[in-house]
């Protein structure tokens, strides 16, 4: 018998599980790719790690560049205030697990912001801040969702399944741990927000509906292939 699957998490946001659930397998192909299936058992590659984790680096300065720009999109200051601690969750906290890790692998952080971008890397981040420069914060933001919440759901998950102790546990630990949930809930608040005042209260019926959903989607297929990078380094 296999043993119960808890249902996976949607942070207080049911915008953000209504577009989970329509991308389907693109969902499930970002979400359970089998570079976060090795990571969480410990059987992945130590070089595929170290290169996603320089390319994911880099990542991270376009990212808080893109929430900057959310913030800005921002009319009320409750919602820039939501921006900024995300902002500071993701220069503060997220870099310093990766400048940490890499620190005890001889790769200083001069070398980890001098590493040279991937066309995978590239390819997801000018996505984002251009769906986010083309049109409102409810796009940049949705963009975003896969990305922030889509980790809390894979650090909690791994965590269940493996535990925290295993040769890429740190990194488990980061992304289920409490301070990492509080940013999601943060994130899943300010979607809810957004959706709320755009989409209003039933946001599949909203003529918006399918575009957000390939904007979500189209995230996920490039997380996909996010993971894919950094497992190809190790082979």
């Amino acid at each position: 018998m296999r043993a119960h699957q808890p249902a996976a998490p949607d942070f207080g946001s049911p915008l953000f599980a209504a577009l989970r659930a329509a991308a389907g397998d693109d969902w499930s192909a970002y979400a359970r790719h089998g570079f976060v299936e090795r990571l969480g058992n410990g059987t992945l590659p130590r070089a595929a790690f170290l290169h996603y984790l320089r390319q994911d680096y880099v990542f991270l300065i376009h990212f808080a560049r893109a929430w900057s720009l959310l913030a800005f999109k921002s009319t009320r200051l409750e919602e820039m205030r939501l921006c900024a601690a995300t902002v500071h969750a993701l220069v503060d906290t997220e870099t310093r697990l990766h400048v940490e890790i890499c620190a005890r692998e001889g790769i200083d952080e001069a070398a980890l912001g001098a590493t040279r971008e991937a066309p995978q890397n590239l390819a997801y981040t000018r996505y984002v801040i251009d769906r986010g420069m083309a049109g409102d914060g409810l796009d940049l933001l949705v963009a975003l969702l896969p990305c922030v919440l889509g980790y809390g759901e894979i650090g909690a998950r791994l965590a269940a399944e493996h535990g925290t102790q295993g040769p890429y546990g740190e990194w488990v630990a980061t992304y289920a741990g409490e301070e990492y949930r509080e940013t999601c809930a943060v994130v899943a608040a300010l979607a809810e927000r957004l959706g709320a005042r755009l989409l209003g209260p039933d946001a599949s019926s909203s003529p918006r509906w399918p575009e957000l959903c390939e904007t979500f989607a189209t995230a996920c297929r490039l997380e996909a292939d996010f993971w894919a990078m950094g497992l190809s380094a190790g082979n």
